[in-house]
């Protein structure tokens, strides 16, 4: 495995890697790699000969009281993970590398990030499609793996593939890897490590009141109803506050006041001790009527 830090030798190893006709995926990180990640790199393995995996902490995703300067690095740790998985390159470039003096470009994807976490963390997506893009120039992959447990980013990726007309990757290109999760259920996540033993065990409950959400809705039952439930339970279970806990389209991420043909997603963040935690659950699309007519 080649662990590269600056562009001129990114762009050189990944051509070199090309020159025979060789197909490369791309897994973005910001590391503190987990076994997530890890599915990660493997579907990036059954999708192409080659794949690097960039590690990047990302501060124009941060905001001003966030965790960018807590956020965990453990740049050798993650690199043996990845020699071990059959990572072809590790793209970990330095601040001043990705944005040099003089930067001055930002991405905003609008619709799409406007709600949930777009709303409780302004300018995150807009560091967040800035820097994919970057990335997606830098190494031209044919394919791109994220996990899906951050769904609104996915969707924000996904459409600023479409409009801005990428072809390396193509949206139909960009992957989305199911949710890992522990024993318990609790998604992972780098974040996880931040939680004590008590905020851990009380961690789990946020799968658990999501799947009787989920229930519900896929019942018929009042989607409001759903959610306010959803919302006291984790409030009653020990969770600091709870900053969303919705229902939209699983496209465009639209809000939705009751379930409707199309496919949705249940989207939560919420926090617990001082770590906040996202989660999402697919939603059946409810049944049309001609189905239910002849079923």
């Amino acid at each position: 495995m080649q662990t590269i830090n600056r562009l001129d030798m990114l762009r050189n190893s990944v051509a070199a890697l090309r020159s025979d006709g060789s197909t490369m995926a791309l897994v973005p990180t910001m590391g503190a790699l987990h076994e997530g990640h890890l599915a990660l790199v493997r579907a990036a393995r059954q999708r192409a000969d080659h794949v690097c995996v960039s590690i990047f902490v990302n501060p124009t995703q941060f905001g001003p009281n966030e965790d960018l300067d807590a956020y965990p690095r453990q740049l050798e740790t993650d690199s043996a993970m990845l020699e071990a998985e059959g990572v072809t390159l590790l793209w970990a470039p330095a601040v001043d590398e990705m944005y040099p003096d003089g930067f001055a470009t930002s991405i905003a994807v609008a619709g799409v990030s406007a709600n949930f976490c777009g709303a409780s963390r302004p300018g995150h997506f807009d560091g967040v499609a800035t820097v994919v893009c970057k990335l997606f120039n830098q190494v031209r992959p044919d394919v791109a793996c994220f996990g899906e447990k951050d769904w609104q980013q996915l969707a924000v990726i996904r459409r600023m593939a479409r409009d801005l007309d990428l072809n390396f990757p193509h949206a139909d290109q960009i992957a989305g890897i199911p949710t890992m999760r522990e024993a318990d259920g609790l998604a992972m996540s780098s974040r996880n490590r931040y939680l004590s033993v008590q905020d851990r065990e009380t961690a789990a409950i946020l799968p658990s009141a999501m799947r009787n959400a989920k229930d519900r809705i896929e019942a018929g039952h009042d989607v409001s109803a759903a959610l306010a439930e959803l919302e006291q339970t984790l409030i009653a279970a020990g969770f600091g506050g709870v900053d969303y806990a919705g229902l939209a389209d699983a496209d465009s991420l639209a809000p939705l006041r009751m379930l409707a043909n199309e496919p949705a997603r249940l989207l939560v963040a919420a926090r617990i001790g001082g770590t906040r935690l996202i989660d999402n659950l697919a939603i059946r699309a409810a049944p049309s009527a001609d189905a239910a007519t002849n079923g």
